[in-house]
């Protein structure tokens, strides 16, 4: 037999032909990258006339002051000093306040294949706020403060989805909403003045309806918050430097309820300060949440914030993609089983035999992704596997001459594609179970092909035909 029939040289044709699968392999992985990105300009549009995802923040009280500040001016080579009066901001943390959330989900579809969840949050709560007795130490005495233009402010990071219910209220007094955060203050969210002249400590009380999208989040503010939220969406994912307690969360297919509690001294923070507190948002970024300050845009670290995603139950591009990294699974093993009926048992493969297989088993990442887009990963999941499954193994009965070996090969690949959908369920177990089977197929083929004299065609110990399955 001539040299280029030699196992080597198939061994090294079939190496060869698997080498050039890395091609379409990466095609596959593109095309699934573009479906991805599809899919988030769909859901941004979804989310475009509604808004994007929410995250509130505890109540603030605002008061002006007045202050002398000495500055420096130079004139004609001389340096003058002057004392002026200026106009500044005490920032007030409340007390205590208490905040419900009632979060009502709803999907919405962009044609037949793209969805996003939507939201309405029904959100009512209380602050309490009162004079510090420590004005002193940040250089300030009540006579300073302006107490007839104090003002309270709510941040809210996509006010686009606040409705016409928001009110404000202290006591019997309904305050008057304004958009904004008020005097050139940064950030989104309503305001509204409020004549705190006798200085005295008030509750307010606030409620209103806020549309929003995939996450809701709450930055905590003051010595003592306490923040329950309930929904009817059965998938939740808690994130953000607060995560609330096995004892303090439900979830199950009825919806989720959670709640937490969260001191000052957790935060970290003065309840009162001279400079505005930053009002952290949460933004998408891809398929993964960053938090990030509205002022500046940098990222932040998000301890300060609750988040809670409304998350959806399955994402199949991350499914495809993770069945997609598994290929030269399948095409290795297929490629190690001709090679065998061809080294072992006489049966003649050609490369562009080879070729034709692979591009088969490319082929069922393809039509995984085009029908999961459109019946679910898990349908399209048999679909795909059976279509492929069949093609081959009647493909396999002509390439190598028998029913019987084909019949091993459509057993390979169920079996392949059986471990792929466990491996794809089992994340943690997914490396243990791929070497394992890695282990056995290296240790089948070196206990199948002992006998073979690899530089030329002839089995030690054993003529070919008597070693043919």
């Amino acid at each position: 037999m001539s040299d280029e029939r030699s196992p080597g040289v198939k061994l090294l044709f079939t190496g060869l032909v698997g080498a050039a699968l890395i091609v379409p392999l990466l095609m596959v992985y593109w095309l699934i990258s573009d479906r991805q990105h599809q899919a988030r300009v769909a859901q941004a549009s979804i989310t475009e006339g509604w808004a994007g995802a929410q995250t509130v923040s505890g109540p603030m009280l605002i008061v002006p002051y007045t202050a002398t500040r000495e500055i420096s001016e130079e004139r004609d080579g001389k340096t003058t000093t002057r004392t002026v009066t200026v106009r500044e901001m005490l920032y007030l943390s409340p007390i205590k306040q208490n905040l419900d959330a009632n979060i009502d989900p709803e999907i919405r579809s962009r044609g037949i294949i793209h969805q996003s969840v939507v939201y309405d949050a029904a959100i009512t709560g209380s602050a309490g706020f009162a004079m510090p007795a420590d004005l002193d130490r940040l250089g300030i005495q009540q006579t300073q403060l302006l107490l007839d233009e104090a003002f309270l402010q709510l941040p809210i990071s996509d006010p686009r989805g606040l409705q016409t219910d928001a009110a404000l209220k202290v006591g019997d007094q309904t305050l008057n909403l304004k958009p904004g955060l008020g005097s050139s203050q940064t950030g989104a969210g309503v305001h509204a003045f409020f004549d705190w002249t006798e200085g005295a400590e008030f509750m307010l009380q606030f409620s209103y309806t806020l549309r929003g999208s995939s996450a809701f989040s709450m930055v905590p503010r003051g010595e003592e918050t306490n923040f329950a939220v309930r929904s009817t969406w059965p998938h939740p994912s808690f994130s953000g430097g607060f995560l609330p307690g096995d004892a303090d969360k439900e979830v199950g297919p009825e919806g989720f309820s959670a709640k937490w509690s969260i001191s000052n001294l957790a935060l970290g923070q003065s309840l009162v300060s001279t400079n505005a507190p930053a009002n952290p948002v949460i933004v998408q970024d891809g398929d993964d949440y960053r938090y990030a300050q509205t002022a500046s845009g940098e990222n932040i670290s998000g301890n300060e914030i609750a988040t809670i995603r409304l998350m959806e139950p399955v994402d199949l591009y991350k499914r495809v993609e993770r069945a997609l990294k598994y290929g030269f699974l399948f095409i290795g093993f297929t490629f190690l089983a001709f090679l065998m009926f061809d080294i072992v048992a006489g049966a003649r493969v050609a490369p562009a035999e080879y070729l034709l297989t692979g591009a088969g088993l490319i082929l069922f990442f393809v039509m995984l992704l085009a029908f999961a887009e459109l019946i679910g990963f898990a349908f399209a999941y048999i679909v795909a596997s059976g279509a492929i499954i069949g093609l081959l193994t009647s493909y396999s009965a002509a390439v190598l001459g028998s029913w019987k070996r084909a019949r091993v090969i459509g057993a390979l690949l169920i079996g392949l594609y059986a471990v792929l959908y466990v491996l794809l369920n089992l994340e943690a177990w997914s490396l243990v179970i791929g070497s394992v089977m890695l282990f056995a197929a290296l240790a089948g083929v070196m206990y199948a092909t002992r006998t073979i004299e690899w530089s030329n065609a002839t089995i030690r110990g054993a003529s070919a035909n008597e070693a043919a399955l």
